[in-house]
Parts: structure tokens; sequence; C-alpha cells
């Protein structure tokens, strides 16, 4: 019916999704996004070089994700160690503020556990009145331009007491120092970073919404398509 209603559509070929708190729409949504936008680049003003090298890119991230899926143990240990936690903070700049916006709303859909996703540039403005040890942060803070500024926020909340849990690229040699506890994911361009940045906090939703008893395809209170306005 949604086909019938646009203009014009992509589909995710993603395969059904059970479960009511999409997963496999949200990545296959960025990619479609994604592949658009190097397509309409390439048709304004990058070369069809430079667009050959993005897609090819792109088609490298299934098996990078594979290698975060392959660390789930660790993170259920994470989840496991901070699941008691009411609530918890995601922070993220640039194209990874979506990504903790994402990964909060997975925490509270499945776990019931609160949770607040927020620019980390707008940390001093009044969330960093919340750090404390009983309120998990978690940053995404991978290699890039908002690389530094994010290990600033990060120092912040430890400097005040707060518990890190850091999303980071691997070969970071400085990171670990900075983190209670850390998950890292395989180096990709920036623009490509959220769809392996969201994988380990959906698993981190996953396993906090197990170890708490809930069953994470049908939570309470909601449904896979909403009717209402």
């Amino acid at each position: 019916s949604i086909a019938r209603t646009t203009d014009a559509g992509i589909y995710l070929h993603a395969g059904p999704e059970i479960g009511v708190a999409s997963t496999k729409a949200f990545t296959g949504q960025v990619a479609v996004l994604t592949m658009l936008a190097i397509e309409l680049g390439r048709r304004r003003h990058i070369s069809s070089s430079d667009a050959g090298r993005h897609v090819k890119e792109l088609a490298k991230i299934p098996d990078k994700i594979d290698t975060i899926l392959a660390q789930s143990g660790r993170i259920r240990e994470i989840a496991a160690a901070n699941v008691d936690k009411d609530n918890w903070l995601f922070l993220g700049r640039g194209f990874n503020y979506p990504v903790a916006l994402e990964g909060a709303l997975k925490l509270k859909e499945i776990s019931y556990i609160h949770a607040e996703g927020l620019p980390a540039a707008e940390m001093k403005h009044g969330p960093i009145a919340l750090i404390a040890d009983s309120m998990p942060a978690v940053f995404i803070a991978t290699a890039g331009p908002q690389y530094d500024k994010i290990m600033g926020n990060i120092a912040e909340v430890r400097a005040r007491g707060g518990r890190t849990i850091v999303v980071a690229t691997e070969g970071d040699e400085n990171i670990a120092e900075h983190a209670d506890h850390l998950i890292t994911i395989p180096d990709a361009p920036e623009f490509l970073q959220p769809m392996l940045t969201v994988v380990p906090l959906q698993l981190l939703a996953y396993h906090a919404a197990v170890l708490r008893g809930h069953d994470v395809d049908k939570p309470r209170n909601l449904a896979k398509s909403v009717t209402v306005e």
C-alpha cells in the first residue's frame, strides 16, 4: 500500500522482520539512502571513480558487521554489568548522533530501561548534571574528524565519576584507558560508520532485554505497524 501512494520508492529487500523493534530495516534504510546519495553525488559533483570507490566500501559492510556480531558474548558481559541501571545516556557526534538516538530507542523498546540519545556537543548544556556511576554513558567514539571532541566529552564524564561504555575503531591505542567498557568496530569511512556503530548498540539492547526476562520480539505496548495518528 505504501508503494501505491508514492511517486517513487526503493525496496530494501531485507526480508521479513518478525520482531517489533526493527533492526534490519534500520540498516537497510541507511544502506539504501547511502546508495541514493552516492548516485546523486555522481550526477552532480563527484567523479565516477569516487562513486565506484564508495560503492566498494559499502559492499564491505556485511563482512564488517559479522566481526561485530562475533563480539556478542563480550557485549552480553557489558550488558550484564549494567542491566541493573535504570537510566542510560547515549552520546554521539556528526553521523553518529542519530545512531545514539537509535541505541537509546532500542534499549527503551525491548528492555524497558529509560534511555536518552543526545548530541555529545550539547552535554555541557544540561545533560552533564545527570552524570553519576548509576547512569551508564554510552559513547560512539570512532575515528574521524569528531574524535578529539568526543574524547573530551568522555574525559568530562569520567572526571565526574561517570561510567563509560565506548564504541571505538579497531586499533585505537588511546581509547582503552578512557573506557570502563570497550566495544570495537572495523574501520570504515565516516559516512558508512552508522551501519557498524548501530550493531553493538542493538546487541546491548538485546542482551539487556534477555537478562531482564523480556520477550525481545514482542515488547509490551508496541505494535509492528502504527495506524493511529
